[in-house]
């Protein structure tokens, strides 16, 4: 899996979080480890990353503290992880890309 970098923030430390897109048509997101399996938690303003007109195709649950957790495929392959720069309390986890297809309300005339 080759990855491309697209943005970074919420800790001083290292490369996290991160947002990086594959070639797979994915999301690879690197975040801050939670007690939940394959769960990371992640700033909001990681989304700003995102390439134009996808968004993360997984379910994400605010924390109320300016950041979400959301869950994926942990990644486990050394070859990828071997591209990043992860904490002891980090991990990384792959979720869907998705394009968008609505862009608001039909107007009324």
């Amino acid at each position: 899996m080759r990855l491309r970098f697209l943005g970074k923030g919420g800790s001083d430390l290292g490369g996290c979080p991160s947002l990086y897109t594959t070639d797979q048509g994915s999301y690879l997101v690197q975040g801050w480890e939670t007690d939940r399996p394959a769960t990371v938690e992640i700033p909001h303003l990681l989304l700003g990353y995102a390439e134009p007109d996808t968004f993360i195709g997984a379910p994400m649950q605010d924390t109320g503290r300016g950041t979400f957790t959301l869950a994926g495929r942990p990644v486990a392959e050394r070859e990828i992880l071997e591209q990043l720069d992860l904490a002891p309390d980090e991990l990384a986890i792959e979720v869907p890309k998705t394009r968008r297809t609505f862009y608001g309300a039909l107007s009324s005339a």
